[in-house]
C-alpha cells in the first residue's frame, strides 16, 4: 500500500502561525493544478505500481478550489495510478468555504472524507490567529459535514497559547465532544521563523508563549478525550474506533508515499525529495521538463533515526526486534542502554518487545527520540 499527497498551495489570507508554503493569489491556480497533473504522470512509477489507500489534499486550502479542477486532479490520478478499493481520500477545508451543494459535490467526486480547520470555538482565537471563520460559521460547517454523505470528519483544534486559558481549552474540547466529532487532531502552537507571529512576538506585540501552559493543555486534552473514549494513537491525534486518520499512519509507519505540488515531499523507502517551494518556478520547470525537487539518498542511520522519531509518537511503538535487526551490535547497546535510562526516568515502558513513551515521556517526545538517535 502507498499514499498521494497532494499540495494546494491557496489561501484566502495568511494565518500568522502558519509556515507551510502558499499563496494569497489566485490568479495562478489554472496553472499550478495543470503542473500538479503534468507532475502526476511524470511520477506515475515513483511508486512502483504499489496500490494507492489513501489520497489526501492538503495545503493550503483545497476548499478555495473549484470542483472542476479538483476533479480533473483525480481523473489523473486514477488514470496513472493504481487505487484499492477501500480508499481513503481526504480534502482539507475552512469551515467558511463550506456550503451544502459543494460538500455534495466533493463526495461525488470520491472524497469520503473532510479534514476541518476549527482551531477553536472561540473568536477571540480566531482572531489572535489571523483566521477568516467565526464560531457560527465552524460550527455550521461541521453541522453541514454531519448531514451530508461524508461520514468520516477531522477537525484540527490549536492550544497554548496566551489568551487560551485551562478553562476555556477544556470547553473547546467539551464542545467537539458534544457535537460527536470522530477524529480530533490537538496541536500546540509553535512559533515557526518567517511567520507574522514570529515578528509579532519579537517586537512585544504578542506575549511569549509559555511552554508549560502548553503542557498543561496537552494533558487536559488527553486526559479528557481518553475519559470519552477517544484512542490516543499519535501524539497529537485523537480517534474513535474506525476512524484513525489511514493517511497519517502512512507517514509514520515507513510507508512509500508521493506528494505532488509546490513543496511536497516524497518518500520510495530509499530516498525522500522534495519539491520547489515556489508556484512559479515550479510551473516552469514542469512546463520545460526540467528538474523540479531535489532529492536524498537516505542512509541506515536516517532511515533507524525516522523510524525511532515517528514510531515512539504513535501508540504502536517502538518494535525492539526491529530495531535490533538494523543496528549493529554496538549501536543496539547503546540504544538499549539510552532505553533502560529512560526507563529508570519513567520516561518509556517496554510491553511485548515494544517501547511505548508514558505521559511524562510524551511531554519530551522529540529530546527523547533524540537521544535514542544514532550519531
Amino acid at each position: 500500500m502507498a499514499g498521494i499527497y497532494v499540495h494546494i498551495p491557496f489561501c484566502s489570507q495568511a494565518c500568522y502561525y502558519c509556515d507551510f508554503h502558499f499563496s494569497t493569489s489566485l490568479k495562478t491556480k489554472n496553472r499550478v493544478i495543470n503542473a500538479i497533473k503534468k507532475e502526476l504522470v511524470f511520477q506515475k512509477n515513483y511508486l512502483q505500481s504499489e496500490s494507492i489507500n489513501t489520497i489526501y489534499f492538503g495545503g493550503g486550502t483545497p476548499s478555495l478550489i473549484g470542483v472542476q479542477l479538483l476533479e480533473s486532479v483525480i481523473t489523473t490520478i486514477a488514470t496513472n495510478f493504481r487505487l484499492a478499493k477501500n480508499l481513503e481520500f481526504t480534502i482539507e477545508a475552512n469551515p467558511e468555504d463550506l456550503e451544502k451543494s459543494k460538500i455534495a459535490s466533493w463526495h461525488n467526486i470520491g472524497f469520503n472524507r473532510v479534514s476541518l480547520g476549527v482551531q477553536s470555538f472561540r473568536d477571540q482565537d480566531m482572531q489572535y490567529l489571523n483566521r477568516c471563520h467565526n464560531k457560527k460559521q465552524a460550527i455550521h460547517a461541521i453541522e453541514l459535514l454531519q448531514k451530508s454523505k461524508i461520514k468520516k470528519l477531522n477537525i484540527d483544534l490549536i492550544y497554548g497559547y496566551p489568551g487560551l486559558d485551562n478553562t476555556s481549552w477544556t470547553k473547546n474540547l467539551h464542545y467537539a465532544i458534544a457535537m460527536n466529532i470522530p477524529h480530533i487532531s490537538c496541536y500546540c502552537l509553535t512559533v515557526e521563523q518567517q511567520t507574522p507571529l514570529y515578528y509579532f512576538i519579537k517586537k512585544g506585540k504578542y506575549q511569549k508563549l509559555n511552554s508549560d501552559t502548553g503542557k498543561a493543555q496537552f494533558l487536559i486534552a488527553r486526559d479528557i478525550l481518553i475519559q470519552n473514549n477517544y484512542s490516543h494513537y499519535e501524539i497529537s491525534n485523537f480517534a474513535k474506533e474506525g476512524y484513525n486518520s489511514l493517511h497519517n499512519q502512512n507517514y509514520w509507519n515507513k510507508t512509500k508515499y508521493l506528494g505532488v505540488g509546490p513543496s511536497a515531499h516524497s518518500f520510495d523507502g530509499k530516498t525522500r525529495q522534495w519539491n520547489i517551494k515556489n508556484n512559479i518556478k515550479y510551473c516552469q520547470h514542469i512546463e520545460n521538463n526540467t528538474c523540479f525537487y531535489k532529492k536524498e539518498e537516505l542512509t541506515k542511520q536516517n532511515l533507524i533515526n525516522e523510524y525511532i522519531l515517528t514510531s515512539l509518537r504513535t501508540s504502536l511503538g517502538i518494535d525492539v526486534n526491529y530495531v535490533k535487526s538494523e543496528m549493529n551490535t554496538l549501536e543496539y547497546k547503546s540504544f538499549y542502554i539510552e532505553i533502560n535510562k529512560l526507563k529508570r526516568q519513567k520516561f518509556v515502558m517496554m510491553e511485548d518487545d515494544k517501547i511505548f513513551l508514558t505521559e511524562s515521556g510524551m511531554l519530551l517526545a522529540d529530546s527523547i527520540s533524540e537521544n535514542l538517535f544514532l550519531i
